[in-house]
């Protein structure tokens, strides 16, 4: 073979092993978005969140690399290639003479691990362990993902609510305004009453606005964890623990900077002065629920079990344990065996040496405050499982003392409701015949108001402190992502 094909197959090996390199780089998929007009549920949302979640794709990302990272330290026992060649001109002259000589040179060299004692052992183990810490971590973020949503998704159910009572209560208030003004049209009642009928319409109106604005920001914030904006209209549906009579819950922000006078006196009402109306404006119809499926103790239990941040831990102390046990022995000798092959067009010599080299070199000192360290890095990953145990149990206990209180909470509450309901209907009848006075009238219509709204809160607090719960223990949820689904 002349030297120069002997070049070029040199070039062309080279060049192949350096294509390994050419990896393809991961792309994500287009973001999810939301249809015009869609009605999605809370399951729909947490498919959305999972997807478009760039915090659950940087735990991907982590996990890809520390899987990279623990096929990098088994490639140790992979077979070392070296290969090279050269072009060397060589000119001398003098007075009498001048020569010059040029050479061509390639060589190859084959380097294999035989043996270090355990070292890549225990480098390879390190790596396991920090990947299955990060697979436990990005399974730690859909849980913290999927609890985001849930919590702002019954937020928006809360604030649609606490709007079409406090807008129920603008109507109750128009109504009696209207009545009173009759009245005292009338004479038969006096100004202060017609007075205070103002005032408390103003104010009903004022707090309908308010919780319009909370109820836009419920809005943003459910998108928000969805991470998704510019979002077209779309509808919502109440859950299992939150019931609406009406199913479809519509989310709208288009109509953001829409401004409505609501300072102009309401629209007669023809009947007002003849008639009682109190209608009863139940804005959650039933309250039903599954019961949770475990006590305190299986909870704790559970969560022992489960916690992808516990579990992450725990991997983060083996990985430790390995770095420490690598550390001890990196003054171990290592074994590896050598081959290789030289050829030079100059006396056209060829050359091939095969061997078996062993090797060792550590420093002491430096070796001694290694290992301290690493004894101390132990010893950090095991006070931080210690704690994070306790955490847990504390956590639980306080989550599942709130999820039991609320819960009894609720039935009280819709008896509340029926009774503020009742006695507001008295206190109407009477001031219809001209029995009962204003200042009764009023707190009636406040108390039916708030305890409706009070209802609505708890039923709101019960959805979130549940969902915490089952965060807490790591419940397995119906709508979740695992790191190996195709993304």
């Amino acid at each position: 073979m002349k030297t120069i094909d002997k070049l070029k197959l040199f070039a062309l090996v080279l060049t192949f092993l350096l294509s390994f390199n050419m990896s393809p780089v991961y792309s994500a998929e287009k973001y999810a978005v939301i249809q015009k007009g869609s009605k999605l549920t809370i399951d729909d949302c947490i498919q959305i969140a999972l997807k478009n979640s760039p915090l659950i794709n940087k735990a991907y990302f982590n996990y890809k690399v520390s899987q990279n990272d623990e096929k990098i330290a088994k490639a140790s026992y992979f077979p070392t290639i070296g290969i090279g060649t050269g072009y060397t001109l060589n000119s001398n002259s003098n007075s009498r003479t001048s020569t010059s000589n040029d050479t061509y040179n390639a060589q190859a060299s084959l380097s294999q691990l035989i043996w270090n004692f355990g070292k890549t052992n225990a480098q390879i183990k390190m790596q396991k362990f920090n990947k299955i810490s990060a697979l436990y971590s990005f399974d730690d973020i859909v849980l913290d993902t999927i609890f985001g949503v849930k919590t702002n998704y019954y937020n928006v159910l809360a604030a649609k609510a606490t709007v079409d009572i406090n807008r129920a209560y603008v109507q109750i208030n128009e109504r009696n305004y209207q009545r009173t003004k009759a009245y005292f049209d009338e004479g038969i009642k006096s100004k202060i009453d017609l007075v205070n009928a103002e005032v408390n319409l103003s104010d009903s109106k004022v707090t309908l606005v308010e919780s319009i604005k909370a109820y836009q920001n419920a809005i943003v914030q459910l998108n928000n964890s969805m991470y998704v904006a510019y979002t077209p209209n779309y509808e919502i549906s109440s859950t299992e623990t939150f019931n609406f009579k009406q199913k479809e819950i519509p989310v709208n922000l288009e109509k953001i900077s829409e401004k409505r006078d609501l300072s102009k006196t309401p629209t007669p009402v023809s009947d007002a002065t003849l008639t009682s109306k109190v209608e009863k404006m139940d804005v959650i119809e039933t309250f039903k629920f599954k019961p949770f499926p475990y006590t305190f103790e299986e909870c704790v239990e559970q969560a022992k079990q489960n916690r992808p941040d516990l579990k992450a831990y725990n991997a983060t102390l083996e990985a430790m344990k390995q770095a420490l046990l690598y550390i001890k022995r990196e003054y171990y000798p290592e074994i590896s065996a050598t081959a290789g092959y030289n050829y030079r067009n100059q006396y056209n010599t060829n050359s091939f040496n095969v061997g078996v080299n062993l090797s060792s070199s550590v420093n002491i000192l430096s070796q001694k405050y290694e290992i301290d360290n690493g004894k101390l890095q132990v010893a950090l990953a095991q006070n931080e499982i210690d704690l994070l145990e306790q955490n847990i149990y504390f956590e639980v206990q306080n989550a599942y003392i709130n999820m039991v209180q609320l819960e009894k909470q609720i039935p009280l509450l819709a008896v509340k409701v029926k009774q503020t309901y009742e006695n507001f209907e008295l206190a109407d009848g009477r001031y219809a015949v001209g029995i009962g006075d204003y200042i009764q009238l009023q707190d009636a219509r406040v108390n039916y108001n708030n305890a409706q709204q009070s209802y609505v809160q708890t039923v709101y607090n019960y959805n979130v402190a549940r969902a915490n719960l089952e965060k807490l223990i790591a419940m397995k949820q119906e709508i979740t992502i695992n790191v190996e689904d195709e993304r």
